[in-house]
């Protein structure tokens, strides 16, 4: 029979609190103001797998991406405050026209500088093309087996690794 050893001392505060313990309970109001200033600052990037009712995906040719990568997913930066999800629609209809509803979280990553990308899966909902012609060349949904050459690589993979995504959904049929 194995034995498991007792705890050295019962959990219990200590009597008198570590001077930075009081300090830190006093501050309470700015706790968050200091830990913000000690830590790393994110930028935060939302990207989109949209697809229409065809299950096709919605790419887009950027206009400020490097040549022959210009190809790839819809999306753009957080603003303060604002809801991923919000950022990921607002991005969308300002740079198409085109409204979505955003599905769930395909993909976090983190590590290229000091930015934070969330990928989400969303759905064509509605909308009137009005593609802006400041930041984007050209917008289309495009069937996922037709992918352009010069999509940008991690956005090529991200479409393969949810490929069913983009499966139309099945209706049953009587047989079923």
């Amino acid at each position: 029979m194995r034995r498991v050893p007792r705890n050295s001392e019962p959990d219990r505060e200590p009597v008198i609190p570590s001077a930075t313990a009081v300090v830190w309970r006093w501050l309470k109001r700015f706790q968050w103001r200091l830990v913000w200033l000690r830590q790393s600052k994110f930028v935060i990037g939302t990207t989109g797998l949209v697809r229409d009712e065809e299950g096709r995906v919605l790419l887009l040719r950027h206009r400020f991406w490097p040549e022959g990568r210009q190809v790839g997913l819809p999306g753009g930066y957080a603003i303060a405050g604002e809801r991923l999800e919000d950022a990921l629609a607002r991005e969308v209809r300002e740079e198409t026209g085109l409204r979505i509803s955003v599905a769930h979280v395909v993909r976090v990553s983190s590590g290229f500088r000091l930015r934070v990308e969330v990928a989400y899966a969303g759905e064509l909902v509605g909308g009137e093309w009005e593609v802006d012609r400041r930041e984007v060349l050209s917008a289309r949904f495009t069937p996922i087996d037709e992918l352009p050459a010069d999509l940008m690589p991690n956005h090529r993979r991200l479409i393969e690794q949810n490929a069913d995504w983009f499966r139309p959904a099945r209706t049953p049929t009587s047989g079923d």
